[in-house]
């Protein structure tokens, strides 16, 4: 099989999509599965079209997609056109960007000028925007194409992804568990190679737990690094967008056109995104690297926890000192819980009261707690957040990184919301399952989600990498060091 992928895979690459397709097959889905960083260089070359990229790709979505659920609005027809437009610039001797002719999925939460964009709620179920978000700007004007929207939850809460609009994501693994959440639609959209980037978003955990689940890369990044509009409470630094690939480098390729400075984003960070297109090549001999104890008591699945400890040995093979050692996580979950409740009582408080019986019970709790918040509790969350911050800043003086698993728990059933207990401790909380990913959040840390191995019932398990304030060029260095070293990410789903 291994052969036969590498003949198929060269003969992409020589000979061209349209021919590999004759002699091996009309689907030629190994077009699909090339990375983000091989498609972008055959198209600059002009041994692969923008065009034949995307007949594939759209090809893929039409066999795969049916079964997942993963692309809830499809623009194949303007997909084809804006190919077409791609591949005629590039004859006039102009590339669009550094994601040209590269297909990509935004997700559900994202604005789309003049494609619905749902917010997985229906209320929104017919929306359709008149402008883009800044990130599908960005991602736009990089030259990548879009097919449409990805699944979502309602207005991305919780992290499992389902809605009353579109209905649930399946995990490509095993169709009767969830891809996790809240881009979950994004994660499966690329580990099906339906696409081979997409955009995401995160708050407690949604650009790592769904690649976790799904066997792909997705980067948390610094809030600010990727720039977003100013609505409600524009300083909020709890959500950041950030990409979502089948390796790290190609979700360096993503950040490297999404991230950078935008006037209109009154926490960006004024660095340029070109930082990240750089070479991930790092020597780590000396590098010194927490490993988790138990994240101050929270409980794990044992697979988890034995598929992920297995890892540390690999870590050490790169020449990194690795010591079983964590930060003071009190009142990391505390504040940030507080600052979650009411950031959803300032964003969803109309929704709720004009349109109760379509909001779903776990955003009209949310609300409902955040509203009877007062200026003592938020001050509170906010001083509680500071110094857990301060804890983390000075324990990464000693260590450049800190490893622990992304998730608590391994895919379960698609139609369970959440799980309600963990290794036998009950969850007092639709969210409480994904603290592993909370306290980093709540810290502001960027911390990548890398895939790691499989439970013995074929599931996947991602291994979470957190670097310091800001780093996530240090970050995706250990990713990748870590993705060569263990080739975990290439195992693809037989439903693709």
């Amino acid at each position: 099989m291994a052969q036969s992928f590498l003949n198929r895979r060269e003969a992409v690459q020589l000979l061209g999509a349209a021919t590999a397709a004759k002699a091996f097959g009309a689907d030629a889905p190994d077009i699909c599965f090339l990375s983000a960083v091989e498609m972008a260089g055959l198209i600059r070359r002009k041994k692969l079209s923008a065009h034949e990229v995307m007949a594939a790709h759209l090809k893929q979505i039409e066999r795969v997609n049916p079964k997942v659920n993963a692309i809830v609005t499809l623009t194949a027809e303007q997909a084809r056109e804006n190919a077409r437009k791609a591949d005629e610039a590039q004859a006039r001797g102009v590339l669009l960007g550094s994601l040209h002719g590269l297909p990509i999925v935004h997700k559900d939460l994202f604005d789309t000028a003049g494609v619905r964009t749902t917010y997985g709620s229906r209320i929104l179920k017919d929306n359709v925007p008149k402008q883009d978000a800044i990130i599908v700007e960005r991602i736009t004007k990089a030259g990548a194409i879009s097919v449409g929207k990805s699944n979502t939850p309602e207005f991305g809460a919780g992290s499992q992804t389902f809605n009353e609009v579109f209905g649930a994501t399946k995990n490509p693994y095993d169709l009767t568990k969830t891809c996790g959440g809240s881009s979950g639609g994004a994660a499966v959209s690329v580990a099906c190679g339906m696409t081979p980037i997409a955009d995401g978003s995160d708050s407690g955990g949604s650009l790592r737990n769904p690649p976790s689940f799904c066997n792909v890369v997705g980067l948390r990044t610094a809030p600010g690094r990727v720039a977003t509009a100013a609505q409600g409470n524009a300083w909020s630094t709890i959500s950041v967008q950030g990409p979502i690939a089948r390796t790290v480098a190609d979700t360096a390729l993503l950040l490297s056109a999404i991230a950078g400075p935008d006037s209109r984003c009154p926490i960006s960070i004024t660095d340029p995104g070109s930082r990240f297109a750089g070479n991930l090549e790092r020597g780590f001999k000396g590098v010194r690297v927490a490993w988790f104890k138990d994240m101050g008591g929270i409980p794990f699945d044992p697979p988890v926890l034995e598929i992920v400890n297995a890892q540390r040995k690999v870590f050490e093979s790169l020449g990194c000192i690795v010591e079983q050692a964590e930060p003071d996580w009190e009142g990391a979950h505390e504040g940030y819980d507080t600052l979650r409740a009411w950031g959803y009582a300032a964003s969803q408080a109309e929704n709720v009261r004009l349109h109760r019986d379509l909001v779903k019970d776990t955003i009209q709790w949310e609300v409902e707690r955040g509203s009877k918040l007062s200026a003592a509790d938020i001050s509170r969350a906010l001083a509680l957040r500071s110094r857990a911050w301060e804890r983390m800043r000075v324990f990464q003086e000693k260590y450049e990184y800190f490893i622990a698993p992304t998730s608590q728990v391994l895919p379960f059933d698609v139609n369970r919301p959440y799980p309600t207990e963990v290794a036998g401790v009950k969850m007092s909380t639709y969210i409480e399952w994904q603290k592993s990913c909370i306290l980093i959040s709540a810290l502001e840390n960027p911390a990548i989600s890398v895939p790691c191995g499989f439970s013995p019932e074929g599931l996947s398990v991602g291994l979470q990498i957190v670097g310091r304030h800001r780093d996530e060029w240090s970050v995706l260095q250990l990713a990748h060091a870590f993705e060569q070293a263990t080739k975990a990410g290439r195992r693809r789903p037989t439903v693709a």
